[in-house]
């Protein structure tokens, strides 16, 4: 008792040191990024990213940071809820959209008298893979071919607008519903559907822009997710941002390189913001990919004609195996940082976290009180500032189509609907080039039983999605039939 009432004084100070009593919070989420490709992780020289450096030597930088799965939809309904997505039932893209009553962080936030808004992604109302859905919502559906436009009242109760946000510039590219304007002015009879076929990365950031300039005359704490759609498929750059890459590389390379050039450079834009107007210190800003690339095995340097389907980023999951879609470490071990200057001093922090944890973190430092069991991340301030020691997880679990895997400690055992199962020293510098389930068999069976009770403690339990499409993958990476 006396432990927990110290951490909590500690914890207490620090935040009243910062002057505000709710902390403005930012979540920036990239798409399909790599973990090699954050300059701070040291891992390839390629790169440029200097903002997002700077913002990891200022914070904490996250060298074992997961998300709870390695495709956009449930690693973001996962993110929106702070909560495992397979408790709810959008275990991948075809399971969505997010129900209608899942309370996300962006409602919490809201209800505790944050102005809250979204700029980019949502990818969580129903679309033409939701076969699901549809039966029970709109059976029309299943008769149409090939991806269609699901009417917009059926999206609206699982979409951005209902779902916790006050203001919204909401899409991945194109085509965005909004409430206000890159000005920031208000739009009169939103939501609204603007075209604006500028480079997206630069609308989005400039959408982010006017949110927080909007927010001068605002007296509320704000919550603002920014969810980029890039180094994301159709891959686009203009010159200014591939001049950066000069000298030989794959196309492909250069242009998610540029991309990512991009992402940093919209970073930056708002690092500065939060300076001159003297909310550095008052501001919390994670940073997180949603997965890791995809490869499409060999990274083929493809012609970038505009297609949006499952073709290679131009990112790098380097030094992890695998790809965008398998829950080797390359799929969902990503770049990950929390800022807060003031609170949280420079740090580089190796515990196993999730993306469960930045909603958890930013409940906590908002004064939001949950249910107990109502999410799974964890408050990882006490970790941050040292007033709580060890791991904030007991384990970490995963699944996703027919795999499944659990990370307790250094040790994560890869489990296949098809039987097979590996077990991997991730502190060893093999990490998955190993796999040692011949030597430890007793625990690799503690933590199957383990891994299994969380399974069946799901929305549907155990593996809903039988082994096969990820044969193909497990095959190359781990010669696994």
């Amino acid at each position: 008792m006396m432990k927990k009432w110290i951490t909590g004084l500690l914890i207490a100070a620090s935040l009243a040191a910062h002057g505000a009593k709710q902390p403005n919070i930012i979540i920036i989420l990239t798409d399909d990024h790599g973990y090699a490709d954050l300059g701070a992780n040291g891992i390839v020289d390629d790169v440029k990213t200097p903002h997002l450096d700077q913002l990891a030597a200022g914070g904490a930088r996250m060298t074992s940071g997961y998300v709870t799965a390695p495709q956009c939809t449930p690693s973001r309904a996962g993110i929106m809820t702070a909560r495992y997505q397979q408790r709810f039932g959008v275990d991948s893209n075809e399971y969505v959209p997010i129900p209608a009553d899942e309370p996300t962080i962006a409602e919490r936030l809201r209800d505790a008298g944050y102005t809250t808004g979204i700029v980019g992604k949502w990818h969580l109302t129903p679309h033409h893979l939701a076969k699901t859905w549809m039966k029970d919502h709109y059976p029309e559906g299943l008769e149409k071919e090939g991806a269609f436009a699901i009417p917009f009242e059926k999206c609206l109760p699982h979409s951005p607008i209902e779902k916790g946000f006050d203001e919204y510039f909401w899409a991945p590219m194109t085509a965005y519903q909004c409430n206000f304007d890159l000005e920031g002015n208000d739009i009169p009879n939103a939501p609204k559907r603007i075209i604006n076929k500028d480079f997206r990365v630069d609308v989005q950031t400039d959408a982010a822009m006017a949110f927080l300039k909007r927010r001068e005359k605002d007296d509320n704490p704000f919550f603002l997710y920014l969810a980029y759609y890039a180094p994301h498929v159709p891959l686009e750059a203009p010159g200014n941002y591939l001049d950066r890459f000069p000298g030989e590389m794959t196309e492909r390379r250069r242009h998610g390189l540029a991309m990512i050039s991009a992402v940093d450079d919209g970073v930056g834009r708002i690092m500065d913001y939060l300076k001159k107007e003297n909310l550095e210190e008052d501001t919390m800003v994670f940073y997180l990919a949603d997965n890791g690339a995809p490869y499409k095995i060999t990274k083929p340097d493809t012609p970038i004609t505009g297609k949006s389907g499952p073709e290679w980023t131009g990112s790098l999951n380097d030094p992890w195996i695998g790809e965008k879609g398998m829950l080797s470490d390359a799929g969902i071990h990503v770049p990950y940082i929390v800022s807060w200057p003031g609170t949280i001093s420079p740090v580089v922090y190796e515990q196993p976290v999730l993306s469960l944890d930045m909603g958890a973190t930013a409940l906590a430092a908002a004064g939001v009180k949950t249910n107990p069991g109502a999410i799974d991340g964890v408050d990882l301030l006490p970790f941050l500032l040292n007033a709580k020691k060890g791991a904030p997880h007991d384990a970490l679990y995963w699944r996703f189509w027919g795999q499944s895997a659990i990370r307790e400690g250094k040790w994560k055992l890869l489990s296949l609907g098809n039987g097979v199962q590996m077990l991997f020293d991730m502190e060893s510098d093999q990490h998955e080039h190993k796999n040692v389930i011949a030597e430890y068999p007793e625990l690799a069976e503690r933590l199957e039983k383990k891994l299994s009770v969380w399974r069946d403690e799901m929305q549907r339990p155990g593996f809903p999605d039988a082994y096969g499409r990820e044969r193909p993958w497990y095959n190359h990476y781990f010669g696994v039939k």
